[in-house]
């Protein structure tokens, strides 16, 4: 029982981290999570293209 509990909590953590919301501007976008996968951070592509410009 404590098995298939703990399968839950880390789908319901895997689903929080696959919601689409940029951790910068904390608008919804759907390159976030193609660059959660890419790059290992939660931001859209116009913070990535920021970030990489002013790298501050």
């Amino acid at each position: 029982m404590t098995k298939i509990r703990e399968i839950d909590n880390i789908k319901e953590e895997d689903l929080k981290d696959l919601d689409g919301i940029c951790d910068e501007c904390k608008k919804e976008d759907e390159s976030v999570s193609q660059n959660l996968i890419l790059t290992g951070f939660k931001i859209c592509k116009s913070c990535r293209l920021s970030k990489t410009i002013f790298p501050i």
